[in-house]
């Protein structure tokens, strides 16, 4: 498989909901069924060229072996297509990114999400179906991005693909991580963080939001400005010294 075997997120995003219109088709390997369809790599007009034959014959071959698969109905294969062609997408469960450029949100950081459904956080680090980006600040939260993960999951190293699609953020929240996934998150220059819950992603982030303005070390440090106990304990020797 190509290092890039899908050319732009945003036919990444048409792959993955197609895959669960289909009852929840593996998107890896559906990935692997559409290259063999139609090459590396997988562009939104190549896609655009699909007919529901096409899912249908897919279905048949590289998943006969998933009997749970097999026995699609014909809406569920009409709708596939339709996704893969673009059509619908702007009404999926996708939310809806909001306006951002760079320098906007002064003294704000990068936050991801680990969701599966709406504007969630609901996944686990290495089986979620996209993250959600924010950046976010003492008074304003925006989304600014969502990433699929279809992709990444083509990857020989999933976790690493997976870390490197949020490599521009700080914080990535998540309801569970596995150890060695952790590591190559925080090798990444991201900090993990278990919301085992979950939850609404906006609730999550107001309380990040919350601690921005005092915030602890870690926090501090993530966001490059002195924290405030650090602060106060500086000032105070410097006034020691200076008595």
């Amino acid at each position: 498989m190509s290092a890039t075997p899908i050319a732009s997120r945003e036919a990444a995003l048409r792959i993955a909901l197609a895959a669960r219109a289909l009852n929840g088709l593996d998107t890896r390997a559906l990935v692997g069924a559409l290259i063999d369809k139609l090459d590396s790599p997988l562009t939104e007009s190549k896609l655009g060229t699909l007919t529901v034959e096409d899912i249908r014959v897919i279905i048949a071959g590289d998943f006969a072996d998933q009997g749970c698969h097999v026995g699609v109905e014909d809406a569920a294969l009409k709708d596939a297509v339709r996704l893969l062609w673009g059509q619908g997408v702007e009404n999926s469960d996708f939310p809806k990114i909001e306006s951002y450029s760079e320098g906007d949100l002064p003294v704000s950081i990068r936050v991801a999400i680990a969701a599966n459904r709406g504007e969630n956080l609901d996944g686990h680090f290495g089986s979620c179906e996209r993250f959600l980006i924010y950046q976010v600040s003492q008074s304003a939260l925006r989304l600014i991005d969502v990433r699929s993960t279809v992709e990444a999951d083509g990857a020989e190293d999933r976790n690493a693909a997976r870390s490197l699609l949020i490599n521009d953020c700080q914080i990535v929240y998540v309801q569970s991580i596995g150890g060695p996934a952790a590591a190559k998150v925080v090798r990444a220059g991201v900090h993990p963080i278990k919301k085992a819950k979950g939850g609404p992603a906006r609730e999550v982030l107001l309380e990040l939001q919350a601690r921005l303005a005092s915030p602890p070390p870690w926090l501090a440090q993530i966001m490059g400005v002195p924290a405030v106990s650090l602060a106060r304990f500086e000032e105070e020797l410097e006034a020691g010294e200076e008595a």
